[in-house]
């Protein structure tokens, strides 16, 4: 997996969302930058900062997650939540599942 900057994450949405045109894409993904991520709880986990693109596959695999609740995440690191827990996007992220106990920092 490799991390790239934002503005090639157009790839990743034309995959994500069939049907979209480049323009489109390109709003959907920079969108995702900057938003709440909640936990199915109601609970707020942090910000999404950034993703992660498979080139393999051309998609989405984690979001970075930053200032997160140091009730949930030890520390309040940052964290890479995987796309696969994501439930849904919109003014918010919606995750359809996180761990039940805090993530601890070495781990």
């Amino acid at each position: 997996m490799i991390h790239f900057p934002r503005f090639l994450y157009v790839v990743s949405a034309l995959r994500i969302n069939r049907g979209l045109t480049m323009m489109q894409g390109e709003d959907v993904i920079s969108r995702i930058s900057g938003l709440d991520v909640y936990l199915p709880s109601g609970r707020r986990l942090g910000v999404v900062y950034d993703a992660v693109v498979d080139t393999s596959g051309i998609r989405c695999t984690h979001l970075f997650v930053r200032e997160t609740d140091h009730e949930l995440v030890e520390g309040g690191i940052n964290v890479a939540v995987p796309w696969r827990w994501v439930r849904g996007v919109n003014d918010i992220v919606m995750l359809r599942w996180f761990p039940p106990t805090p993530i601890p920092m070495n781990s």
